[in-house]
This record gives structure tokens, C-alpha cells and sequence, in this order.
């Protein structure tokens, strides 16, 4: 077993500052590699602080605005309009990063694309469900339409 500093938040496995363990392959080939995870070391207790200190200043101030925005997001069907071919299958799938474009065109403010989690891949136009991780313990779940460009 590896004991890591998470650098990004893991779906499933924590967030940023965190300090987790977890089996040796998944720290050597996937965690480290892709930068969501630093070796932990005794000295790495700086570094724990200071990722938590910047986690803190990009997550939404107060609850309360966590849960106003919250409302607003699942009261509104963010729509989303894509290259489809025949039988309004898309060419390629909608991302997170295209997601958080859409939320910010909407007006409802800038989320950014690592809180959101898309369960299965979107490759047909119609409403698809979206998880946005707001805070660590507020959820929103959108409706996003995907529709035809014109």
C-alpha cells in the first residue's frame, strides 16, 4: 500500500489535501502519472496545508450560496448544441469541460470542469442527467439537453 497527497479531487477517493492509501499499482500507473496524487513524505505536511488552503479559496464561499446556486442550476435545462451525423448521433461525446462552458454561457456562474461527473458517455442529442460536485457535501444533478448545431 501507497500513502499519497491527493493533489486533485478523486471521484470516489478524495479531494485535494487529502491524505489517502491505496494499492501500489494505482499510485504508480495511474495516480502520479496523471498529477491527481504526490508521494506522501514527513515533510509533505506543508504541502497537505497548502493545497488545502488554496481547495478552500476556490470552493464557494458559504453554504448557503452553495445551496442557493444548487437550486438555481436544477431549475434550469442547460442546453448544449453539438455536430451530430445521422440519427442524431454526436461526433465524438460531450465532455466535462464542455459542460462547465455550457453552465457558464447559462448565466448561472463558472464551475469548474473537475466537479463535474458524467456517469455514462453522452453520444446522442436529447436530455442526458449530470452530477455537478458543488461543495464536498452539496450535489446538483442538471438535466442537460443536447441538441443539433445548426
Amino acid at each position: 500500500m501507497s500513502k499519497l497527497i491527493l493533489t486533485n479531487e478523486v471521484s470516489g477517493l478524495g479531494s485535494a489535501g487529502d491524505v489517502v492509501e491505496v494499492k501500489d499499482g494505482y499510485a504508480r500507473n495511474y495516480l502520479i502519472p496523471q498529477g491527481f496524487a504526490v508521494q506522501w513524505t514527513r515533510g509533505g505536511e506543508k504541502q497537505v496545508s497548502q493545497i488545502r488552503a488554496a481547495r478552500a479559496a476556490r470552493e464557494l464561499a458559504t453554504l448557503e450560496e452553495a445551496q442557493a446556486l444548487k437550486a438555481k442550476l436544477e431549475a434550469t435545462k442547460i442546453k448544449i448544441a453539438v455536430k451530430v451525423g445521422r440519427d442524431g448521433r454526436l461526433f465524438g461525446s460531450v465532455k466535462t469541460d464542455h459542460v462547465a462552458a455550457a453552465v457558464a454561457e447559462a448565466g448561472l456562474g463558472d464551475i469548474d470542469k473537475r466537479k463535474v461527473e458524467i456517469t455514462s458517455p453522452i453520444k446522442f442529442t436529447g436530455e442526458h442527467g449530470v452530477t455537478l460536485r458543488l461543495r464536498d457535501d452539496i450535489v446538483a444533478n442538471i438535466t442537460l439537453q443536447v441538441v443539433a448545431a445548426k
